[in-house]
Formats: structure tokens, sequence, C-alpha cells
């Protein structure tokens, strides 16, 4: 019984604490229906973990921290729960940890090469995306939704 309570201990305390590779201050502003934020935040990542934390005048306000659920100051969701109520029910479940890693979205589609990154133009029915990701910058906007993410590098 007692190895069976340690390996239990072992096992969630080790769920518990996550070292993120990569830390970046950035300025991060995001628009949404439910979300209203311009200031200073910290982005952490692993190969399949993001953590963003919001700053207003030093002091953090929110995080979010995105693997296979999201999980904010209210609690953890899926991903697919999460864009419902924060974002779009028609956004693909791993748009937001994509967009914070600079990585392409909707599965590349309309995907063009630029000197400094990518551009994606997406538009449907429920989206009408434009996706810019550079050297120093992501820019999201969905203009059918009104949403607008930006995060830009501090220097």
């Amino acid at each position: 019984m007692r190895y069976i309570l340690f390996v239990f201990l072992f096992l969630f305390a080790g769920c518990s604490t996550k070292n993120y590779e990569h830390t970046q201050t950035k300025i991060i502003i995001i628009k949404s229906p439910k979300l209203k934020f311009a200031d200073v935040g910290y982005i952490r990542n692993t190969g399949t973990s993001v953590q963003m934390e919001l700053f207003v005048a030093g002091q953090a306000i929110e995080k979010f921290t995105i693997n296979h659920l999201v999980c904010t100051s209210e609690g953890c969701m899926s991903k697919e729960g999460f864009n419902k109520e924060y974002l779009s029910a028609y956004y693909p479940d791993d748009i937001l940890q994509h967009i914070v890693l600079a990585q392409e979205i909707y599965e590349g589609k309309n995907k063009q090469k630029t000197p400094s990154g990518f551009t994606q133009k997406i538009k449907d029915d429920h989206v009408d995306i434009e996706y810019k990701v550079q050297t120093k910058s992501i820019y999201f906007k969905d203009k059918k939704n009104n949403i607008l993410l930006k995060i830009k590098d501090t220097q």
C-alpha cells in the first residue's frame, strides 16, 4: 500500500510542475468579445505546452496554460470549449497554441512565404482571417468574429 501511495504522489507531483524551455517577454494585445488586454506578458513554452502570463502595471492578472487542455484562472477546459467561449467556435482546436508559437494555422491553407516569415488569408462563411508571422511579430485578425491578437518582441 505504501508503494502505491508513493507512485501515486510521484506521478501527480511530476505533472504539477512544468519546466519551460523558452521564456520570452512580449507585448501582447488581445481583443475579443470576452477578452481585452494590451500590455507586457511572458510566453513560456516547451515542445507541447505553452503558457501565456499577462501583466498590467507589473501585476499578473491572467495566465493561460495550453497543452491537451486550456487552463485559465477560471479553470480548465478543452481547446474546443475555450475557442467557443473566448474566441470562435469555428476555429480549429489548436489555433491559439499555433498563433502563440508563430506556426501556420488551418494546416497551412493559403500560406504565402515572405522574406521575414509568412502570411495566411482565410475567408469563408464563418471567418475572415488575416494572419502574419514575421521575425519579431505575430498578427492575427478575424474581421467576422471581431478578434485581434498581436504579439511583438519588446525590443
